[in-house]
């Protein structure tokens, strides 16, 4: 049940990101086109890149971790047991929850400032408020936290079987 809910969730996001990277490349060729024909650029372009950069990697995380999409490297793993295997799916599952964890802790001070002061990025013409790029750091830390708590779960199970889960892609 929390798993669907959370797969579900994921797609939704990174839906929201792919939807953002295909306009954010509008804003790229806009800006090259009037860099190049008028010799006037789209102003703001760069801080909208920035910040629209950060948003759609925290986005995807979720979906990345669910969909096996993390890369590990397995050269010496693949000839370990089946359980010392499956055992460091679990650590690796719990490496990953202390380090968002640790991004979702430390983000919180850091959106709560950006939302309550208005902080922003960028000069002028263009002033992109920094509080989005920040709560997508949150919810996608957040999340990518309860994915890996979720993988951990799983394998866990699985080795009650005696199988180890695959966790990501291997190279």
């Amino acid at each position: 049940m929390i798993g669907r809910g959370l797969d579900w969730i994921s797609k939704a996001l990174l839906v929201l990101a792919s939807i953002l990277a295909f306009l954010l490349c509008f804003v790229v060729v806009g800006d090259v086109i009037g860099r190049v024909a008028f010799n006037s650029p789209l102003k703001g372009t760069p801080e909208l890149v920035s910040s629209s950069i950060v948003i759609i990697c925290y986005l995807q995380a979720v979906y990345a971790i669910l969909s096996n999409g993390m890369m590990h490297v397995d050269a010496l793993t693949i000839h370990f047991p089946a359980r010392i295997r499956a055992a460091l799916v679990v650590v690796s599952c719990f490496l990953g929850i202390i380090l968002f964890a640790l991004i979702f802790w430390g983000s919180i001070d850091g959106f709560a400032h950006a939302f309550e002061t208005g902080e922003y990025e960028g000069e002028g013409a263009l002033r992109v408020p920094m509080w989005p790029v920040r709560l997508a750091v949150l919810i996608g830390s957040g999340l990518a936290v309860a994915a890996y708590l979720l993988l951990a779960i799983r394998q866990i199970a699985a080795a009650r079987m005696h199988e180890v889960l695959v966790t990501g892609t291997s190279h």
